[in-house]
């Protein structure tokens, strides 16, 4: 680590052996994804397929999606990876689409056309509105907020599904599309999409299902026997799709696909500028340079797991979803929130507090996101998974286990308050100090998260405005981000 010094450009070339050591040390406190041990961010399929995306990711390191006339090799890569992933979500031959950087892009690309495709057919419409459950990702608020489309957000029923009906209540004359969820990633649910889609070709406008979570696991969790909504181009009304690859399909960050039905709206997504000194230039999604990498290996994936390898690898999933509910039924306390649909379900508490849980799940070197409104911890299943799903259960069990003893240290620290606070209008304040004091230390120690996120989650929640938790979002953001 002493060749390295990453506050100031270096002065000269640090030596293989000193930057790979320097790499690894660093690594050292990540999560370890590999032994099944994070329930998101990353999706492991085994050695043999991150052998295969890597190498083809090499093999096209160095090459650029910008020019389809300079790489064809990635030209077709790119329509072979649409082609294949429209045939599996419901595509007739009419589907069209482009491969994008991850389900964000996807999305913006999606609304971005959308409000492109209205401007010709309704130039009388200034601003244009879409609707989208409270579940929908945070993609399509970035997307509002980046293309001057005002997002209207709709409650969603018990189950964690979207309202139609409050969907039909929202409607305007500026809306131009709705949104959909297969399925929305915070409870793991199908959003019923056929009776959104349908109030869609009803008004006459678009609608959007996000399928970047389930797009690429849905289609075999469905051939193997379970109940699965329909999502897909089958539902008549669906205009617009995004699935990424770098999920369930396997494939190599960063890859996703935008479909589009018709072709004129993935035609509304494309920019080109004809005027510029350096020649034309153009491109079908937000990125100029798209790296080539990442397309190769999509392609590659795709063709080395084929049908039956993606079906294998769901089936493995689907068995370690089964355990896990059973696993977790058992469990006193804990309770898996309404009824996914796949392998992705939200972890809640009627009588703990569930960050606290979570924090003592981190401590035991697992790694689940905190989730709100109600809170909840989110688990994303996958095929790594299958090697630590039993494990895992009896981490949760203890880490229930040491949340109670945490919840009820709480409540008597509660009670040593409401006793000092009496205690103090007779006795001297040095008496009641001392009295506490030892009283805490009989019982286990002082009380707090000790800076873990369940109390800063309980924090965060008693912040009178949620305006001064956008601000501190954004400086932890910039501090993440910034030199220290």
């Amino acid at each position: 680590m002493s060749a390295i010094h990453p506050r100031s450009f270096p002065a000269r070339g640090a030596t293989r052996e000193s930057i790979f050591d320097a790499m690894q040390t660093l690594r050292a406190h990540d999560v370890k994804w590999r032994d099944g041990r994070v329930f998101s961010l990353v999706f492991h399929a085994g050695a043999e397929t991150r052998e295969i995306a890597q190498r083809a990711y090499d093999l096209f390191f160095a090459e650029n999606g910008l020019n389809p006339t300079a790489f064809p090799s990635l030209r077709k890569f790119e329509t072979d990876v649409v082609a294949m992933v429209a045939s599996l979500l419901g595509g007739d031959g009419a589907i069209v689409g482009n491969m994008t950087s991850g389900g964000t892009e996807s999305i913006l690309v999606a609304v971005k056309a959308a409000r492109d495709y209205f401007r010709k057919l309704h130039p009388e419409i200034k601003t244009p509105e879409m609707i989208a459950p409270v579940t929908a990702h945070p993609a399509f608020d970035k997307a509002a907020h980046y293309f001057d489309v005002k997002l209207v957000k709709t409650p969603v029923t018990a189950d964690f599904r979207a309202d139609p009906e409050a969907t039909r209540a929202a409607l305007t004359p500026n809306t131009i599309l709705l949104v959909g969820s297969a399925p929305q990633y915070a409870h793991g649910v199908v959003d019923p999409l056929r009776e959104l889609a349908r109030i869609a070709r009803e008004k006459n406008i678009l609608m959007h299902v996000d399928a970047c979570v389930g797009g690429m696991m849905l289609p075999f969790v469905r051939q193997l026997g379970y109940a699965i909504p329909d999502f897909d181009f089958a539902v008549p009304g669906v205009t617009s799709l995004s699935v990424d690859l770098h999920k369930y399909g396997y494939a190599a960050k960063g890859a996703s696909v935008i479909l589009y039905r018709p072709r004129a709206l993935r035609r509304a997504m494309m920019y080109a500028t004809t005027e510029w000194p350096g020649g034309i230039y153009a491109s079908p999604t937000m990125l100029g340079t798209r790296p080539g990498g990442a397309i190769a290996a999509a392609w590659a994936v795709l063709n080395y797991l084929g049908a039956d390898g993606y079906l294998h690898i769901a089936n493995v999933v689907m068995k370690t979803v089964e355990l896990l509910r059973a696993g977790i039924a058992q469990i006193d306390d804990v309770k898996i929130l309404g009824n996914p649909d796949m392998s992705v379900m939200a972890l809640a508490s009627d009588t703990l507090d569930i960050y606290q849980v979570g924090d003592e799940l981190t401590a035991r070197g697992w790694h689940l996101d905190r989730q709100q409104f109600p809170p909840s911890l989110h688990l994303t299943v996958n095929y790594a998974h299958a090697q630590s799903a039993e494990q895992f259960l009896y981490a949760l069990q203890d880490a229930v286990n040491a949340a109670k003893k945490m919840s009820a240290r709480k409540l008597m620290d509660n009670v040593l308050v409401n006793v000092a606070n009496r205690a103090a209008r007779v006795l001297p304040a040095a008496w009641v100090s001392e009295l506490t004091q030892r009283a805490s230390t009989a019982l286990g120690g002082g009380a707090g998260g000790g800076g873990r996120s369940a109390a800063l989650y309980g924090m965060i929640g008693t912040l009178p405005n949620r305006g001064d938790l956008h601000e501190l979002v954004l400086d932890l953001v910039e501090g993440f981000t910034t030199p220290q």
